[in-house]
């Protein structure tokens, strides 16, 4: 309960109060965590006694005479849940120390008890991330399986949809506090809400409705922005049986890959294409890149030139109009690309094939 780690991160902070030597000592009686390092690891008798009587001491200059390793000051029990789980000693005159004691006693319980529920929630989180995963990995259903989901208070018998919610910083985590915060934002107990990793939420969703659910996910994005300044990416999966709850998140999986570089919030059953292009190996999409438009990759002017063509829907004339070029300069550019590419842009199979090169070009660019 009171471990070295925790007990040197208390004296620190208890420090900020005060100028005095600190001391915390386990119910052994061993210095764990002090202001002066060189005590770290002796024994204090006095301290020992305070565990013993579960009372406060006050050390003497007399004391420090009969008592092993202690110093004029007074100690005082900490409590957690009833019982003594350690003792705070503030070193120097009684007199003037005194006054100390009972405050830095409760800010240090409240630390204790600060820290044992954080604790809590790390462990309710990992217990539930593991229920989480072995529900998405199951085949069938064990009987093991519907008795965790029962003390999890979670119905496995409705439907689910997959949310998965990315952080757009690299470098940000998914903290405790931040997925306890999600739940309260989220308010609908009958939905699981789990960390994934280091920065990303999963959500199984039982409101089937699209619409209700997009305000939902808009909430949270406006709450977190404004709460921990960060920005999501979400990835929305089908609505299917509980049971076959691991294709949802796939599709989940494959719509977050879009909303990264759309940065809107994606549904799989909207894709059409881009679940085609989901599908196609980073090492196919860069031999496309190499087989079409390489020969353009450091003429900017001749890939604005295509991308504004694909804009504005293969219309020469608004392309030319958006380029700010006569219709003459554009015909001499799309010759240029033709001759560097061997593809021709009034072929429908050349067109198709520049265009997927384009995208696999700018999805390579934003990586």
């Amino acid at each position: 309960m009171l471990s070295p780690h925790l007990a040197k991160k208390i004296v620190s902070d208890v420090r900020r109060l005060i100028h005095e030597d600190l001391i915390i000592v386990d119910t052994h009686g061993i210095i764990i965590a002090s202001t002066d390092p060189t005590r770290i690891g002796q024994f204090h008798e006095g301290a020992f006694l305070v565990c013993q009587e579960k009372q406060k001491r006050i050390i003497t200059k007399e004391d420090e005479g009969t008592l092993k390793g202690v110093k004029a000051g007074i100690n005082l029990p900490v409590f957690f849940h009833g019982d003594v789980i350690g003792v705070i000693g503030i070193t120097g005159d009684p007199a003037n120390v005194s006054p100390y004691g009972e405050l830095l006693k409760k800010m240090t319980e409240l630390l204790i008890q600060e820290n044992y529920y954080t604790e809590q929630l790390q462990l309710e989180a990992r217990a539930l991330e593991t229920f989480v995963f072995d529900w998405l990995q199951a085949r069938e259903w064990s009987p093991s399986l519907h008795e965790r989901a029962q003390l999890f208070h979670i119905d496995l018998a409705s439907s689910r949809r997959v949310i998965i919610v990315s952080l757009n910083e690299t470098k940000q985590t998914i903290s405790v506090d931040m997925w306890k915060y999600v739940q309260t934002v989220w308010s609908d107990a009958r939905d699981v809400i789990v960390r994934w990793g280091n920065d990303r939420l999963l959500i199984l969703q039982t409101d089937d409705d699209k619409e209700r659910t997009i305000a939902k996910l808009k909430t949270m994005q406006r709450a977190l922005l404004d709460k921990y300044d960060v920005t999501l990416h979400i990835g929305c999966g089908k609505m299917g049986d509980s049971k076959q709850v691991y294709h949802s998140y796939k599709q989940a999986e494959r719509a977050l890959h879009i909303a990264k570089q759309t940065g809107d919030i994606v549904f799989d059953e909207d894709l059409r294409l881009d679940m085609c292009l989901e599908d196609i190996s980073p090492a196919t999409k860069q031999e496309l890149i190499k087989r079409t438009i390489e020969p353009l990759i450091h003429d900017e002017e001749l890939l604005h030139t295509l991308r504004t063509l694909f804009a504005n829907d293969l219309s020469l004339k608004r392309t030319a109009e958006a380029l700010h070029i006569h219709i003459n300069t554009l015909h001499y550019r799309l010759k240029k690309i033709q001759d560097y590419t061997k593809l021709n842009v009034r072929h429908l199979e050349h067109i198709i094939t520049l265009y997927l090169a384009i995208r696999f070009l700018d999805e390579t660019t934003k990586k």
